[in-house]
């Protein structure tokens, strides 16, 4: 085999331990001095465990692993946005950037995905003060229309946790917003940066003596991007209203937004040729040019209105009464320029519009009874969602831009008008058998009706055909039984069994089948019954509060989806398909923290193994190739090791030095799961390789009120990829169209080093 050109093919990231071993050493070297150490104060800290929080549980008596971030660790964590806060701080979570766009990156945790890309199987459910924000159209979550300036805290929840809902199979993110109360007063933070990057975020709150509060806060987000062709802009406001009144409180909130994001996806890093049993590679568009795309315009645009209310009763001083009443209206249009699939044109101009309304209530009443803390609530949510695709024929520019045809015009290629209701029934009750031990019982039923009209293309007449109304319906009852116990006034183990469902989205059902198979995402038809995929997580481990400035955590889980939805080849040589229900699929892995202050130095730690896997055989159509997977194989894009650090130095009162570092294990490039590249072909090991980065921070206050910040992203600028996937260029190695398929490797390249300067106000 000819040696590969590009360093992207041949580096390997080196540690001179195993990162499990190092782990385990770790844990064996604490856990005698968390067994032996002085009990520290007793600390409560309430977390909530359910989308409306109730009065709350004390952390200690959790059966499973919560990480929490409150406003002051999100604003010195000198992260971008909220899915780059994920990605530094918290075990398990990973970003890749598929679409190129910092605001649209693609969120993953123990495999999981919380993505805005239509079509990907989501397996988070996220909420923002109570309101689930997964769109009802494909369950996508629009990262770039979250309030990130107002968050209060942010809470991510592991497993399959019915308490949360549908599509909870690999966990749950909790967002909080402020009020009034939580931030009187006004600040602003201005960034200023590379790439062209201006933000400017505000807010303003107060609170009165009559119990009237207010709270309004604003981002103003634009830059050219560092990839060509690629700049962004967002707007977005919240403003809440409530008042406190004897037992009595209740906000209403109004969030709006507009976005117009570009994020030109993957580029060619090499190419490959099969030349007699040997396969050769050549490097392309990536190896020329850092900042290459493939093909542009990729423009998202992104509008939002939300209006929430929330209102909190306290009945009597054991039982507390949550409520909530929303309504979420967005649009989505989107314009792609891509090669041509078929017909005589070279390009194509691919457009979709999607509008989506969507409204709720809930319901949730809790209460302390002896040893028990028990909850029970309902939720009923509503979407209504119209979606258009079109396609226009056109040619490719110079830079790879597709122009349309002006004798072409557009042509509607599929249309969908849908509905869904969604109705659950939940109860909880964490019961202290003994001082020491507490057992947590939950359950929910779900109530699930999906129904849309499809139009679409039909393929013998090349007419638009509009189908017959689909309407399908899914019932679930999923149970979670988990137990704590504190085995030293330091020490809690917990072990906790959870399980929970998955609705399939419309564009599964409009494509699943085999007798009529389309090409994803474009071709939607009336469509046989999907099951719901069910997931069971199973997860074990412990918290250690070694001392009163040390804390440790470790969690062992394992989470197996039983009837997984995946997209299917209808032969072994076939471009066609179909999404199915697919046997069986595993998550299961290993994640440790540690966290500790020693003087003016706080440092945190974590690692991470995640084995995702599948545990049934079958012809899957992955990418552009059809892929024979087994059980045990590997999925793509997620790495096996995972290793987060960072740490806080307060030199002075005035100085504040901070660093993060992370190092990620290779990642196995989609389609190349089996090892090879083309139906039949030789082996070829097209992974991306470990990488390694570096972060520094500093701040100054030259009085108590301002604040300046510096940031440097990727100190050593690495070149690094976060995601690979096998698929043919159209181009030469130079960007000139050729019109001949070629296999290739395609990446998505991480941002070169960057400098960002922060001028902090409050008053």
């Amino acid at each position: 085999m000819t040696a590969r050109p590009l360093r992207i093919a041949r580096r390997r990231a080196r540690f001179p331990l195993r990162p499990a071993a190092l782990a385990a050493a770790c844990i064996a070297a604490l856990m005698p001095a968390a067994l032996h150490a002085q009990a520290p104060a007793a600390t409560v800290e309430i977390i909530g465990t359910a989308p409306l929080p109730g009065q709350g549980i004390d952390r200690n008596w959790l059966p499973y692993g919560t990480q929490v971030l409150r406003r002051a660790e999100i604003d010195g964590a000198g992260s971008d946005n909220l899915i780059d806060l994920f990605d530094r701080r918290l075990p398990g979570v990973q970003r890749n950037d598929i679409q190129g766009s910092p605001y649209q990156g693609d969120l993953t945790y123990r495999g999981f995905r919380a993505s805005g890309l239509l079509g990907a199987a989501q397996g988070l459910s996220v909420y923002l003060d109570g309101v689930r924000i997964n769109e009802a159209f494909g369950d996508i979550v629009q990262w770039d229309l979250v309030p990130e300036y107002a968050l209060d805290s942010v809470a991510l929840v592991p497993g399959a946790n019915p308490a949360f809902g549908l599509n909870t199979l690999g966990g749950a993110i909790s967002l909080t917003t402020l009020d009034g109360r939580r931030a009187a007063g006004t600040r602003a933070d201005l960034t200023l940066g590379s790439f062209g990057r201006k933000r400017l975020d505000a807010s303003h709150g107060r609170a009165g003596d009559d119990g009237w509060h207010h709270y309004v806060a604003g981002t103003a987000f634009a830059e050219d991007g560092w990839r060509d062709h690629s700049d962004g802009r967002i707007g977005l406001v919240l403003a809440k209203v409530g008042r406190s009144l004897g037992d009595t409180d209740w906000s209403l909130g109004l969030l709006a937004g507009r976005s117009r994001l570009i994020g030109n996806g993957l580029v060619p890093a090499y190419t490959l040729d099969d030349d007699g049993g040997d396969i050769d590679t050549e490097p392309d568009l990536y190896a020329a040019r850092r900042s290459a795309i493939y093909t542009h315009p990729d423009l998202t645009r992104n509008e939002l209105l939300q209006l929430a209310f929330n209102a909190r009763h306290a009945i009597d001083a054991a039982t507390e009464l949550d409520l909530l009443a929303y309504v979420r209206s967005s649009r989505r249009r989107t314009v792609n320029g891509d090669a041509a699939d078929d017909g005589d044109a070279e390009a194509s101009l691919n457009s979709s519009r999607t509008t989506q309304l969507t409204g709720g209530v809930a319901a949730s009443v809790s209460r302390s009874v002896g040893s028990h803390q028990l909850q029970f609530g309902a939720s009923l949510d509503a979407g209504r969602t119209r979606y258009e695709q079109t396609e226009q024929e056109g040619e490719f520019t110079a830079s790879r831009g597709v122009v349309g045809d002006p004798d072409e015009p557009p042509e509607l290629s599929a249309k969908v008008r849908g509905r869904s209701l969604a109705f659950g029934l939940w109860a909880m009750d964490t019961w202290r058998l003994a001082p020491a031990t507490a057992l947590t019982a939950s359950a929910r039923y779900n109530h699930a009706r999906v129904s849309n009209t499809l139009t679409t293309v039909d393929d013998d007449t090349g007419l638009l055909e509009e189908k017959p109304r689909e309407r399908f319906t899914y019932r679930s009852l999923n149970p979670a039984l988990g137990l704590a116990h504190q085995l030293t006034p330091s020490l809690t183990l917990f072990g906790n069994v959870a399980r929970n469902t998955r609705v399939p989205t419309v564009i599964e059902l409009g494509c699943a089948d085999p007798d009529e198979p389309c090409r994803l995402p474009a071709g939607l038809q009336s469509d046989p019954y999907l099951k719901q995929v069910k997931s069971t997580t199973v997860e074990v481990g412990a918290r250690w509060r070694v001392t009163d400035a040390q804390r440790v955590a470790l969690s062992l889980y394992r989470t197996d989806n039983r009837d997984d939805i995946l997209f299917t080849s209808v032969s072994a040589t076939s471009q066609l398909g179909y999404f199915r229900n697919f046997d069986k699929t595993r998550h299961q892995g290993l994640d440790v923290q540690w966290d500790g202050r020693l003087g003016a130095v706080r440092a945190w730690a974590a690692y991470s193994l995640l084995e995702a896997t599948y545990q049934a055989g079958g012809t899957l159509r992955i990418g552009e190739r059809n892929v024979e997977v087994s059980p045990g194989m590997r999925m793509a894009g997620l790495p096996r090791h995972t290793v987060k650090m960072g740490l806080d130095w307060q030199v002075t009162p005035a100085w504040t030095l901070g660093a993060d570092a992370s190092w990620r294990s290779r990642r196995i490039v989609q389609g190349n799961e089996d090892g090879l590249v083309e139906d039949g072909g030789d082996a070829f090991d097209a992974s991306l390789p470990g990488y390694a980065l570096v972060n520094l921070r500093a701040a100054w206050k030259p009085r108590k009120d301002v604040e300046v910040g510096l940031r440097i992203d990727n100190v050593f600028d690495r070149r690094y990829e976060t995601y690979g996937a096998l698929a043919e260029t159209v181009f030469d190695a130079s960007g000139a169209y050729t019109g001949v398929e070629r296999d290739a490797v395609f990446v998505a390249p991480g941002a070169p080093r960057a400098y960002f300067v922060t001028l902090r106000v409050r008053f």
